[in-house]
C-alpha cells in the first residue's frame, strides 16, 4: 500500500519536524524567558504577535510567507548573498514557515513554566553571586523541564501535521516539499482511500503515542507544571 513516494514524504516530514523543533527550542526558549520576566509597555503586543499563528488561518500565513520569501518579495535582499532565487517552494522555505507557524506552541508552555518558578529562587542564587547565565542554566532550565518537554513535543507534532502553510509556501513537489499531510490529500483527491487510510492511521497512532509518552515522562520530571 505504501510506495517509495509515500516513504520519501514521511522521511521529509520528520526531517522537517526535527530541524524546525531544534530551531524553535533555540529561539523560543530565550524568547519565553524574556516574556516571562520582562516588564514593559507593549508586552501584550509582542505576546499577541507570537501567538498570532494560533488563530490566523494557515493559508493566510502561508500566503504572506510565500510573498515575503519569493524571488521579488520584500525579503529578497536578504537572500541575495545566498544566490537569490527566493526560498519559496524549497525545503528551507518550509523550515522558515514551520518555525513561524509552530512558535507559539513552544513559547507559551515554556513561558508559563518560567513564570511559575517565580523570582525568589533566582534572587537567592543572585545573593550567592551566581551569574545570570548560571541562574538560567542551573535553576530556571531544570525547574522548567516539563514546560520545555511539552513545548518541544507540541512543536514537533504540530509541524508533522501541518498542511495549509506547507502547501502554500512549499507547493507539492515530490521529494522536495511534499510532506505526509499533502501526500494524504493527494491520495484522497485520487480516490486512493486505502493508501490515505494507511498514512492517516500511522499519523494517528504516532500522535497518540507521542502525547502518551510526554504525559508519562512529565510525571517523573521536576517542575511545577
Amino acid at each position: 500500500m505504501i510506495d517509495q513516494a509515500d516513504f520519501t514524504a514521511a522521511v521529509l516530514t520528520f526531517e522537517l519536524a526535527a530541524i524546525s523543533t531544534t530551531i524553535l527550542l533555540l529561539l523560543g526558549t530565550p524568547l519565553a524567558w524574556w516574556l516571562a520576566h520582562a516588564r514593559f509597555r507593549g508586552k501584550a503586543v509582542v505576546e499577541a504577535i507570537v501567538g498570532l499563528p494560533l488563530v490566523l488561518p494557515p493559508t493566510v500565513l502561508g500566503f504572506y510567507l510565500l510573498v515575503a520569501l519569493g524571488r521579488n518579495g520584500p525579503l529578497a535582499w536578504l537572500l541575495e548573498p545566498l544566490g537569490g532565487g527566493g526560498l519559496a517552494f524549497t525545503f528551507q522555505g518550509l523550515v522558515i514557515g514551520s518555525v513561524i507557524y509552530s512558535l507559539p506552541f513552544v513559547v507559551q508552555p515554556t513561558q508559563d513554566a518560567f513564570t511559575l518558578i517565580g523570582r525568589r529562587p533566582l534572587q537567592a542564587a543572585a545573593t550567592l553571586r551566581a551569574a545570570p547565565l548560571d541562574r538560567f542554566f542551573t535553576i530556571a532550565i531544570p525547574q522548567a523541564t516539563r514546560g520545555l518537554v511539552t513545548g518541544a513535543t507540541l512543536g514537533f507534532a504540530h509541524t508533522v501535521g501541518e498542511f495549509g502553510v506547507v502547501l502554500m509556501i512549499g507547493g507539492n513537489i515530490p521529494g522536495e516539499t511534499q510532506v505526509l499531510s499533502i501526500a494524504i490529500y493527494n491520495h484522497v483527491e485520487a480516490l486512493e482511500y486505502g493508501r490515505a487510510h494507511v498514512l492517516s492511521g500511522a499519523l494517528l497512532v504516532f500522535s497518540f503515542v507521542l502525547l502518551f509518552l510526554v504525559y508519562a515522562i512529565n510525571r517523573r520530571l521536576p517542575g511545577r507544571l
